[in-house]
C-alpha cells in the first residue's frame, strides 16, 4: 500500500464536520443562518483542519422537524439562499481543500410534499403508491413509535379516502414506498442532481427504516430486496462520482451493521456510525472504567478494506443509549443527565459533552483525543471545537442545535438581527458566548480549539488510525484503554486514562509484525517526551488524571513524519 492511495478512499481518514446552515452564520441579518454565511466561514473550517463538511438538511420544508420534513428534493429552502448560493459555497469549500456531503432524507417526505398532496386525493391517484397505505384498521403499534410520547401509532387515517398511511416517525412525515420502482428512480435522480451540483456524497438518514418493507403488499415486497437496492444505489453513486460517499445512520447490532456495509463484498454503505462504541464510551466514562468500551471495540466485525466506521461523541440528535441495558443506561443518566429534562424518550441525553463533564478541561480533552485515536473517521458536530453547551430551554433535540458562538457580542456574533428574530436562542450562562466563542478560542494557544486543531493535524499525519489494523494491548489497570493501530509497517500506540487519579501502565508490544525492538523507541506525537522500548518491546508509562498519549514506534532507519 502506498501513502498516495489513501486519497482514493478519502473517507477512511477524513475529518468530517457536521453543521446546520440555518444555525451556523447569518449573512443577511434576518436571524437565520444561510449559505452566504457559510461562505464567510469556510476559511474558519479550513484553519481548523476539516476535510469534509456535512450539511444538515437545507431543502424546502415547513420546518416542523428541523428540515427533515422535505417538500422538494431539488431545491433550497429560500430562507437559506438559492441553488446559486449552494454552488458558490461548494466551490469555495473545494478551493480550500474540503469536500461537501449533505443529509439525504430518503425514508419519508413532508405531508406537504406534492407527491403526498397528490397521493391523498384518491386511491387510484398516480402518486398513491409513492407511499404505504392500508384499508383495514391497523392494530396497536404504540410500541413501534420511534419518538415515544410524540405519536401513539405508526399509522394515521387520512380523512380524504378513509385509508391509513404509514409513518415510522411523525404523522406529518409519511413514509415512502421503496418497493415502488418509481420511488427508487426518483431517489436516484435527485441524488444525481446534487452530485452534478458538486456534492461528494450523502449522509443517509434512518437507513433501516428506509429499507423496511412494513405495510407493503406481498407482491410489492417480492419485487425488491432492500440490500440489493442499497447496493444498486451505491453503484449509481459510483457511476456518477467514482469517489462518492454513502455514510449511513444505522443504529443496530454489529452483525446487522455488517449487512448494511454489504458483507464481505463491502458494496453497500461506505461508512456507518459506530453507535455501539459511542454508547459504551459513555458507560466507560460514567464508571471511569475502560472495559465497556474495550469490549465493544473488540466485538466489531471485520469489514471490507474499503469500508469505514464513523466515530463521534456528540451528534445532532438525542445522544441515544438504547443499546445499553436498563441498569447501564441508568448509570449514564445518573452521571451525565440526572434531571429528567436532560433526558429524551427514556433512552438518550440532550446535552453536549462539556456540560456533561462539568467543564473539566482535562477530561474533555481526553475524550476528544480518544475519539481521534480510535480506529475510524472522526465526525465533529459544530461548536464542539470550542466547547459549546446546550440550551435546555429549547424543545427536544433542539437543545444541542443552538446558534454557533462566534464572538462575545450580541447573539454570539451569529446574527445582527434582534434576539427575538433568531431561528434559535443562543446558549445562556457559563457556556454562552461570553465565555465560549470562536474568536477568543482561536487566539488562545491553550484553548480547546487549538488543541482540536493539533489533534486533527496529528490524525491526518497518522494514516495508521484510518487504515491500520486495530488491537487492544493487555495491561493491568481497568481505568486505562491501551491499543495500537498498525499499517504499512508502522505502528501507533494510543493510551487513555478514564480515571480521575493518575495511572501507571506497564505493557509490551511483543507480537508486533516487525520482529525485535533493538534500538526502537516510542516517539511522542503530542506534547510529551519519547518513551524507551526494551529490546523485547516492553515499556512503562505514567499518566495524569484523564491523561492520554499518542506514540509511534520508531525503529532505526525509519523516516516517519517528524
Amino acid at each position: 500500500m502506498r501513502i498516495a492511495e489513501t486519497s482514493d478512499l478519502w473517507w477512511k481518514n477524513a475529518v468530517i464536520y457536521c453543521l446546520d446552515p440555518e444555525t451556523f452564520f447569518d449573512d443577511d441579518g434576518d436571524g437565520t443562518g444561510d449559505f452566504g454565511g457559510l461562505i464567510q466561514r469556510v476559511d474558519y473550517l479550513a484553519a481548523l483542519g476539516v476535510t469534509c463538511i456535512w450539511l444538515m438538511p437545507f431543502y424546502p420544508t415547513p420546518d416542523r422537524d428541523d428540515g427533515y420534513d422535505v417538500t422538494d428534493l431539488y431545491s433550497v429552502d429560500p430562507r437559506l439562499g438559492n441553488l446559486g448560493d449552494v454552488v458558490e459555497f461548494i466551490r469555495t469549500a473545494k478551493d480550500r481543500g474540503m469536500r461537501v456531503i449533505a443529509d439525504f432524507v430518503l425514508n419519508h417526505t413532508s405531508d406537504k410534499h406534492p407527491w403526498f398532496v397528490e397521493s391523498r386525493k384518491s386511491v387510484d391517484n398516480p402518486f398513491r403508491d409513492y407511499y404505504v397505505w392500508r384499508k383495514d384498521t391497523p392494530p396497536d403499534t404504540s410500541d413501534q413509535v420511534v419518538f415515544p410520547g410524540e405519536e401513539t401509532s405508526i399509522w394515521t387515517q387520512d380523512k380524504a379516502t378513509g385509508e391509513w398511511y404509514l409513518h415510522m416517525f411523525a404523522k406529518h412525515q409519511p413514509d415512502l414506498n421503496v418497493a415502488n420502482p418509481l420511488v427508487r428512480d426518483e431517489i436516484a435522480k435527485s441524488m444525481g442532481f446534487w452530485l452534478q451540483m458538486g456534492l461528494d456524497g450523502f449522509r443517509l438518514d434512518a437507513v433501516p427504516f428506509f429499507l423496511e418493507l412494513q405495510g407493503t403488499s406481498k407482491e410489492g415486497s417480492a419485487t425488491v430486496d432492500p440490500h440489493d437496492y442499497l447496493s444498486a444505489l451505491r453503484s449509481f453513486l459510483n457511476r456518477r462520482n467514482g469517489s462518492g460517499l454513502l455514510l449511513g445512520e444505522v443504529n443496530v447490532p454489529y452483525k446487522d451493521q455488517l449487512k448494511y456495509f454489504g458483507g464481505a463484498a463491502g458494496n453497500e454503505l461506505n461508512m456507518q456510525f459506530d453507535f455501539l462504541s459511542m454508547q459504551n464510551l459513555y458507560l466507560s466514562l460514567a464508571r471511569e472504567d475502560a472495559r465497556p468500551l474495550a469490549k465493544s471495540l473488540a466485538s466489531r466485525p471485520k469489514i471490507h478494506p474499503d469500508n469505514q466506521w464513523a466515530m463521534f461523541v456528540r451528534n445532532h440528535d438525542e445522544l441515544t443509549l438504547d443499546k445499553l441495558s436498563d441498569s447501564e443506561r441508568e448509570e449514564v443518566f445518573a452521571a451525565f443527565g440526572p434531571d429528567e429534562d436532560m433526558q429524551m424518550y427514556g433512552r438518550g441525553l440532550r446535552r453536549r459533552l462539556p456540560t456533561m463533564l462539568k467543564g473539566d478541561p482535562a477530561r474533555i480533552r481526553m475524550v476528544y483525543s480518544l475519539m481521534f485515536a480510535l480506529p475510524g473517521t472522526p465526525v465533529l458536530f459544530y461548536g464542539e471545537e470550542i466547547g459549546m453547551g446546550e440550551d435546555l430551554s429549547a424543545k427536544g433535540r433542539s437543545a444541542v442545535r443552538s446558534p454557533m458562538q462566534w464572538t462575545d457580542g450580541d447573539n454570539g456574533g451569529f446574527s445582527t438581527a434582534p434576539a427575538k428574530d433568531l431561528v434559535a436562542q443562543v446558549v445562556d450562562g457559563y457556556f454562552g458566548p461570553k465565555n465560549v466563542n470562536a474568536a477568543a478560542a482561536k487566539r488562545d494557544p491553550g484553548s480547546l480549539w487549538n488543541f482540536m486543531a493539533t489533534l486533527i493535524q496529528r490524525y491526518r499525519e497518522s494514516p495508521e488510525l484510518g487504515w491500520g489494523d486495530f488491537e487492544l494491548i493487555k495491561q493491568s489497570d481497568p481505568k486505562v484503554l491501551l491499543h495500537r493501530c498498525t499499517w504499512d509497517g508502522s505502528t501507533l500506540v494510543l493510551v487513555h486514562n478514564f480515571g480521575a487519579e493518575p495511572a501507571s501502565v506497564a505493557a509490551s508490544l511483543a507480537g508486533d509484525a516487525e520482529t525485535g525492538f533493538e534500538g526502537a523507541y516510542l516517539r511522542d506525537l503530542l506534547d510529551g517526551e519519547d518513551v524507551e522500548l526494551a529490546p523485547d518491546g516492553g515499556f512503562e508509562l505514567e499518566l495524569d488524571r484523564y491523561g492520554y498519549r499518542w506514540l509511534r514506534v520508531q525503529r532505526p532507519g525509519q523516516r516517519h513524519i517528524p
